[in-house]
């Protein structure tokens, strides 16, 4: 079967570089560009050493990229920079499959919001795909289960390694600052905190922190809920939800950071209740590059082209 095309804009971050290789391992997606102001002319393959080819970075105008020909275009982009190619592919007649890393349009409701655990029975076919938050993906899947016996506002403290904060120099990927250090930031109205408020219609307080490790996210959230329950009651609220999803685990023990580095799913544990079996406290960790943000695109990509959600995902990873 012919190869689909797709087109990689703002490749030179940690989750191009997960792109392109989960892209050029994939059964039916080739890439047909990637782009990247800093890397222009540079070959692909000297940055992405398990890229075979002789495909270099460039650095098109916005207004050309409809011209290139790609069947599906992926924005990797800083929050704000999306908007001005989403135009010129409008402007051009011009309708791949787009599908958009930054916030731009995670409230958008002309955009399908493509969390699949969640959200895949809303798609509907369309061309314009908003890939959630890497914390708000471990939040929404650690609360979903949970959702119709909430009381309240669910508070939810994460921790991420600091290649969440991309590779542009700060405070919050600077490993000399974060040395034996727990970095807070954004501890109210965090935009994690409003997209997860907004897809689950409740209420969540988010409160994120840096750490010194470079990949990888834990995510502890306090949920009240409106009746008791015992632990296999959860559980099995949890397997349930999660049943024939394969990349979300449940567990019974709390994961660990140090075990989801380059793994493709969630995973899901530490349930512990209160005494009165109204208060549960559920931990979740995932790799923010891959399911936070790269194996999530793809899933969508295949999605949107009518492949098994699972295509050019590593299983034996997620085992």
């Amino acid at each position: 079967m012919s190869k689909l095309r797709v087109g990689l804009v703002g490749a030179r971050g940690y989750t191009g570089a997960e792109l392109i290789r989960l892209i050029a391992a994939h059964p039916r997606f080739e890439l047909a560009y990637v782009t990247s102001r800093e890397l222009d002319g540079q070959r692909v393959a000297e940055h992405t050493p398990t890229f075979a080819g002789e495909l270099r970075f460039s650095n098109p105008a916005h207004d050309t990229l409809p011209q290139l020909a790609a069947d599906a275009v992926i924005l990797a982009l800083p929050n704000g920079k999306a908007g001005a190619i989403v135009q010129a592919f409008d402007a051009a007649g011009s309708h791949p499959v787009i599908i958009d890393l930054s916030a731009d349009y995670r409230f958008d409701p002309r955009w399908y919001y493509g969390l699949p655990e969640l959200t895949r029975s809303h798609y509907a076919g369309q061309t314009r795909i908003s890939n959630p938050g890497c914390y708000a993906t471990a939040m929404q899947l650690a609360i979903a289960p949970m959702l119709s016996v909430l009381d309240g506002p669910v508070q939810c403290f994460g921790v991420s390694g600091y290649s969440g904060a991309g590779t542009t120099p700060s405070d919050k990927n600077n490993p000399a600052l974060l040395a034996n250090n727990l970095m807070p930031y954004a501890l109210t109205g965090h935009i994690h905190e409003r997209e997860v408020s907004k897809h689950l219609g409740h209420a969540v307080e988010f409160m994120p922190h840096v750490a010194p490790h470079f990949r990888g996210i834990t995510l502890t959230a306090n949920l009240h809920l409106s009746i008791a329950f015992d632990l296999e009651e959860v559980l099995a609220r949890y397997r349930g939800k999660y049943a024939d999803t394969p990349l979300v685990r449940v567990q019974e023990t709390a994961p660990w950071v140090s075990q989801i580095a380059g793994q493709h799913h969630v995973a899901i544990g530490g349930f512990t209740l209160s005494g009165d079996g109204k208060r549960l406290v559920v931990v979740a960790t995932e790799d923010n590059l891959l399911k936070g943000a790269a194996t999530q695109a793809l899933q969508n990509l295949n999605t949107a082209f009518g492949l098994d959600e699972m295509a050019g995902i590593p299983m034996e990873c997620a085992a």
